[in-house]
């Protein structure tokens, strides 16, 4: 076996929002048999699966995740609920506005403007139901878009009505950070990706809150999506 194989499952279970497939494992570590994958899933599973563990691994049909120990079910559910109905923190406000202003946008293109790991932040987020993702299989990759929820809450029907938004979503500092090559041909992907039905940014109209006759001002910096992290 991979002499490093259990540490790095390890910490993809960790760090993903989802379940995780083992295949999708095999492809991530490389160099690797199936067998290897399973073996190092078996003793990480006697590793944490035990009664003085407060974090087990579920494991069905070559899909695992980490979850929380059944005994700690209800302090966990306090403390999730805490964290989904208290205020947001400034790095989720960050994360969130930079999502608002540059979407859709990827996990890696948020951690290169923020420079830190938005793994937690982004699960937060759309556990609040604030983004929503959407896997692109051509490129690769998942796209993170705000919902059309927050757009309601902010008393807007697009996100190009967000303050200053023409000259943030195209800061011209940000485009070269993100993609220093220009590549127009991952653009047009993009492009048709946007298309897809299956996104919509934008509240339907019998039940988005019209901008002239329902737009609030927040009673407090915390729900501002206006923190400065695009100058």
């Amino acid at each position: 076996m991979k002499k490093d194989l259990k540490l790095q499952i390890e910490s993809l279970l960790l760090v993903a929002t989802k379940p995780l497939k083992l295949s999708k494992i095999k492809e991530l570590v490389g160099d690797v048999k199936m067998s290897e994958i399973h073996q190092a899933v078996l003793e990480l599973k006697d590793k944490f699966n035990k009664p003085d563990s407060g974090v087990r691994i579920v494991d069905t049909n070559d899909v695992i995740q980490f979850t929380t120990a059944s005994e700690a079910t209800d302090l966990v559910k306090f403390f999730v609920k805490d964290e989904t109905t208290g205020e947001l923190t400034r790095p989720s406000l960050e994360t969130l506005t930079i999502i608002a202003y540059r979407q859709p946008i990827t996990k890696a293109e948020l951690e290169q403007i923020r420079g830190v790991n938005c793994s937690m932040i982004l699960r937060n987020l759309m556990i609040r139901g604030l983004i929503t993702k959407k896997d692109n299989k051509k490129m690769l990759a998942s796209y993170y878009f705000v919902t059309t929820e927050l757009l309601k809450f902010l008393g807007i029907t697009e996100v190009s009505e967000l303050p200053d938004y023409e000259r943030l979503n195209n800061n011209e500092h940000l485009k070269k950070l993100l993609d220093p090559n220009g590549d127009q041909d991952d653009d047009k992907d993009m492009d048709n990706f946007i298309s897809d039905d299956e996104i919509d940014i934008t509240s339907d109209k019998e039940d988005s809150i019209s901008k002239d006759t329902s737009k609030k001002e927040p009673e407090d910096d915390s729900v501002r999506l206006t923190v400065n992290v695009y100058s």
